[in-house]
């Protein structure tokens, strides 16, 4: 899917979301100079795969937090991790670097990433703020309804403390 169909995904099954339309971003430091209605709802995604190739996340978290991936891992009894490449992420996700997001989990047929959410996105007021599958918007949604489609397409879902 992409950004449209993203939009049209969103509108046929009547879910709520605002949409901020903004220049392209590619990391947290470029977004932080575009104005948002929730910038303490906006995520941090990155893909991640263990050292075999066998097994990718997703872990999204509040846009200032950091994440070590050897406390995942360690946490999570994965194997080593490192990012994935920009290849995997096409393949897989649909997406180019810069435009990470759950929303390319539906773009995820065969749902072989597994997804980490922290759980600070599910308390109050329940809103995450991810692109469209493209870096040049952001989409606000209820946290819970995100997780509900990534559950309906497939993807193995966490809900954690990161």
């Amino acid at each position: 899917m992409n950004k449209q169909e993203i939009y049209e995904y969103l509108k046929s099954r009547k879910i709520w979301h605002e949409i901020t339309e903004h220049k392209a971003v590619y990391n947290m430091e470029e977004l932080s100079d575009v104005a948002l209605p929730y910038p303490e709802a906006d995520a941090k995604n990155l893909f991640v795969r263990d050292d075999k190739k066998r097994n990718y996340y997703l872990i999204t978290v509040k846009g200032d937090k950091r994440v070590d991936l050897n406390e995942f891992r360690q946490k999570h009894q994965t194997r080593r991790l490192s990012f994935a490449s920009e290849r995997d992420l096409m393949d897989l996700l649909g997406l180019i670097p810069g435009a990470v997001t759950p929303l390319g989990l539906l773009n995820d047929e065969a749902c072989r990433v597994q997804f980490f959410l922290d759980q600070a996105f599910a308390d109050a007021p329940g809103l995450i703020g991810v692109h469209p599958n493209d870096n040049t918007a952001t989409v606000w949604l209820r946290t819970e309804d995100l997780l509900k489609m990534i559950e309906q397409h497939g993807n193995v879902i966490h809900v954690t403390g990161m």
